[in-house]
């Protein structure tokens, strides 16, 4: 089961659509965006991505929908073979579905067992396991504290290459139990969640693809076209806020000889949205989602 869309109408009322428009949404998945995406279009169209196959299998069957197996950071390269460009509209949903975090086999799960391995792709080399049982400990602190804000990653570092010494660490289970003395009592989910979430980035290299996106959404939207971003953390909400704010991701306004700020967006919501009391009961899962929309100018 896939996920229910999570801030469907804001984050599709965000793209302003025209029915004539070309847009693209990024992250398939179960196709909830899309298919509210493609309700408001008749001659127009909608370029989706997806590098997971789990979400073909929810292909809408559409001729006004393109949807391309590949990872949105080369959406750019698509969108101008399919002579796409410039488009109107680019939605993102970030982050792993709930099909992915309930699928037990693909690892993404702090509660079910199953492989250590948490590729969206599954055709990528690299799996949770191999850094696990391979990266040098410093690596592992500095993945662990910047991706996943671990207070104590030091210590988890050390004890991670303490147990793989005797055994390699395959599962959930077994790093769940390589672990165990780290964990803090009382608060063993939300410990968990925030390694998983560290490891996983690191396989993805989430926040790279991000901002491969963010930098190439500048240069296929027409002026006046809308980005629609809903983030998960704090670390994809930085990026997205910086990068609307500035064309950067420090945050940092440039201006000109004459002092005008050199701006590529416009916010359109000052305040982020965040799901509704009524969404937060149909949907628990939607409690972290942070929705920016901006226009091109």
């Amino acid at each position: 089961m896939y996920h229910n869309p999570v801030l469907l109408n804001e984050s599709v009322e965000g793209l302003n659509i025209k029915c004539d428009g070309i847009y693209v949404d990024v992250t398939y998945g179960g196709g909830g965006h899309s298919r509210e995406i493609l309700k408001h279009l008749t001659t127009g169209k909608l370029y989706a991505f997806d590098q997971d196959d789990d979400a073909f299998a929810n292909k809408v069957e559409d001729e006004k929908l393109v949807l391309i197996k590949q990872n949105f950071k080369y959406m750019k390269n698509f969108l101008k073979m399919y002579n796409a460009l410039p488009v109107d509209g680019i939605l993102a949903d970030l982050g792993v579905s709930s099909h992915q975090f309930d699928e037990g086999t693909r690892g993404f799960s702090t509660r079910f067992e199953g492989k250590l391995d948490m590729r969206m792709d599954k055709s990528g080399a690299l799996t949770a396991a191999d850094i696990v049982n391979t990266y040098e400990e410093q690596a592992l602190v500095n993945m662990f504290s910047t991706y996943g804000e671990v207070e104590n990653s030091k210590r988890l570092a050390a004890c991670i290459v303490k147990e793989r010494a005797s055994k390699k660490i395959n599962t959930t289970e077994e790093f769940k139990q390589a672990i165990i003395t780290c964990i803090p009592k009382m608060r063993e989910q939300q410990y968990l969640a925030k390694v998983f979430q560290a490891l996983r980035i690191a396989v993805n290299s989430e926040l790279d693809v991000l901002k491969e996106l963010l930098k190439q959404s500048l240069e296929v939207l027409k002026p006046g076209g809308r980005l629609s971003v809903i983030s998960y953390h704090s670390l994809e909400d930085r990026l997205v806020k910086n990068f609307i704010k500035s064309g950067n991701f420090e945050g940092k306004v440039e201006q000109d000889f004459y002092g005008n700020k050199l701006v590529d967006f416009k916010a359109i919501n000052r305040q982020l949205i965040t799901p509704s009391e009524e969404e937060l009961k149909l949907n628990n899962r939607s409690r972290s989602a942070k929705l920016r929309i901006a226009e091109k100018l």
